[in-house]
């Protein structure tokens, strides 16, 4: 079994065109999250890009680059395109770091990967408590329930699980990371699966995998992710 890394970086994004190429500190965000997920412990690291800027880009640092289609509707599409591309095997695991989490560390991806020491393991992700009550109620921060055996048992931009009687019930409330690893073989299956019902009502492609009967599994970390969303995202950042 061999872990390979894939970064999917496009150009065009609605919000922020050309974001991978932005500089953080004088460097490309994408070298940024390159030389983050090096230090992990895989066997390989490629960025999966739909534009030749951004091959170029990651070529001139000495980085590995491989080309996709430029109509694919997700990260997770660009990865199964890349990973057949490479040639992996169906018990291969794919983590999917996204091109705009240039502060990933290696322990937050070592830990999604140390959960494909079980064999079970098909899909994983990551989740870390929420300290602050207002992501609580933030639509854009997804929240998750999982069970004893850390299967997720469901993902929702509303409050989970909903407070009836706030008095007696302190639960801990779980925010999702979304960094995801597969196995190959289940990799190639998901991209395969059409947009499901609660996936249109909730806009989380994770839920069209759980409606087909996937389980995904999950670890708990103290990761945050400061991902670069906005323009104003970047100027906070090299600002700091």
């Amino acid at each position: 079994m061999s872990v390979n890394i894939i970064i999917p970086a496009r150009y065009a994004s609605t919000r922020f065109p050309g974001k991978p190429l932005v500089l953080i500190k004088g460097k490309p965000m994408i070298q940024h999250v390159f030389e983050q997920a090096s230090k992990a412990n895989a066997d390989k690291v490629v960025v999966a890009t739909d534009d030749v800027r951004i091959q170029n880009c990651v070529l001139s640092f000495g980085g590995n680059a491989v080309m996709t289609s430029p109509d694919l509707p997700s990260g997770t599409d660009r990865c199964g395109e890349a990973a057949r591309l490479l040639n992996l095997g169906k018990n291969d695991v794919v983590v999917n770091v996204q091109g705009d989490e240039p502060f990933i560390t290696k322990d937050v991806i070592n830990l999604l990967i140390s959960k494909f020491d079980n064999p079970q393991v098909d899909i994983a992700t990551l989740t870390t408590p929420i300290v602050s009550e207002l992501e609580i109620d933030d639509p854009n921060k997804v929240k998750l329930v999982f069970d004893k055996n850390d299967k997720a048992i469901y993902f929702s931009r509303y409050c989970i699980p909903y407070l009836r009687n706030k008095e007696q019930v302190k639960p801990t409330f779980y925010k999702h990371i979304g960094i995801y690893a597969y196995r190959q073989q289940i990799l190639q299956e998901l991209i395969k699966l059409p947009e499901s019902m609660l996936e249109k009502c909730e806009k989380l492609e994770q839920l069209r995998w759980m409606e087909n009967g996937y389980s995904i599994y999950v670890s708990e970390c103290q990761y945050n992710g400061i991902g670069i969303d906005t323009p104003e995202d970047l100027h906070l950042i090299n600002n700091e």
